[in-house]
């Protein structure tokens, strides 16, 4: 149950029975970590000796938690004007800790009461997430990283001129905050799914397909919005498509859909069985850094902390 809290300062994730259930259900508990330390404690959970499956399970959550950083961020930004900093979620960790590039007083003027409630729930997932995973990892004796720099201005700006409409301010008004989100919020449901065959501890699997399953919901809600505002936000949001869809850099067939196809309204972009794409660690660092084999860039100027970056 998500808190109603506006200034998003509580919520279960916060919790310390909520943290010690988690962590119990990977092995993680106090008891796991007391016989870790133990001597002769040879059945500790493999998470506390570090083998490889675990630190690669690690390296994708930390991979996630830098996606979930810049959807945190720009939700934050766009609805209480303030960034991770300001409903207490932290953003230290390994790697360079970085600053958020944005515009003076990002906090988006909604005219539409029903959207404002729409992106005040997702910014409070988006934190949510952002708790949830650095808690998770701190379970672990690998950690989570660092909030990276992330540019939420000069960002869109790029990518404005790229599709043809001129520099872009996301937060001026709603229908602009919904196209901005709706840049990244197919990426990560796509991201999502592509890592869950690499995942092997089977409760970071369940929790990856519960975060899979918000980000849809989201995605869905972002789309279905952007096809109700009309042609020119229609064609603005396929153009978009189109772009993720050439960094993917696939030879054949497409791993994006617009918001319509052959006309008609596509809310839920999927293959010819209506299953969602995957992407790899690849392809979805092509479009945050905006360029083929790019090792920085757009959104994350000075790249992603961890070890997939």
């Amino acid at each position: 149950m998500k808190t109603t809290d506006p200034s998003l300062r509580s919520s279960l994730l916060d919790s310390a029975s909520g943290r010690r259930a988690f962590l119990r259900s990977v092995g993680l508990g106090v008891g796991g970590a007391a016989l870790a330390t133990a001597p002769g404690a040879s059945a500790a959970p493999a998470y506390f000796f570090g083998n490889k499956k675990a630190k690669r399970d690690a390296d994708i959550l930390n991979f996630a938690l830098n996606l979930e950083y810049l959807e945190a961020e720009y939700y934050l930004r766009g609805t209480t004007g303030q960034g991770l900093e300001g409903v207490s979620v932290g953003t230290d960790g390994s790697g360079t800790a970085g600053a958020v590039t944005v515009k003076a007083n990002p906090k988006v003027t909604f005219s539409t009461p029903a959207i404002a409630q729409y992106a005040n729930e997702i910014a409070e997932d988006e934190a949510n997430h952002v708790a949830f995973l650095r808690t998770a990892l701190d379970g672990t004796r690998f950690g989570h990283v660092a909030r990276p720099a992330i540019d939420l201005q000069n960002s869109f700006n790029t990518l404005g001129n790229l599709l043809g409409i001129g520099n872009f301010d996301p937060f001026a008004n709603e229908l602009n905050f919904l196209l901005g989100a709706f840049i990244f919020e197919d990426v990560g449901v796509t991201a999502y799914k592509g890592a869950s065959p690499l995942v092997t501890n089977k409760a970071f699997l369940e929790a990856a397909a519960g975060i899979l399953g918000v980000e849809a919901y989201h995605a869905g809600t972002v789309r279905a919005l952007i096809y109700g505002a009309g042609t020119t936000a229609q064609n603005i949001a396929n153009s978009i498509s189109n772009l993720r869809a050439s960094l993917d850099n696939v030879s054949a067939g497409s791993l994006d859909q617009g918001v319509t196809v052959g006309g008609q309204a596509n809310i839920v972009p999927a293959d010819e069985n209506s299953i969602a794409f995957s992407r790899t660690t690849r392809q979805v660092l092509n479009i945050v850094y905006g360029g083929i084999n790019a090792t920085s860039g757009l959104f994350f100027p000075n790249g992603l902390n961890g070890t997939i970056h």
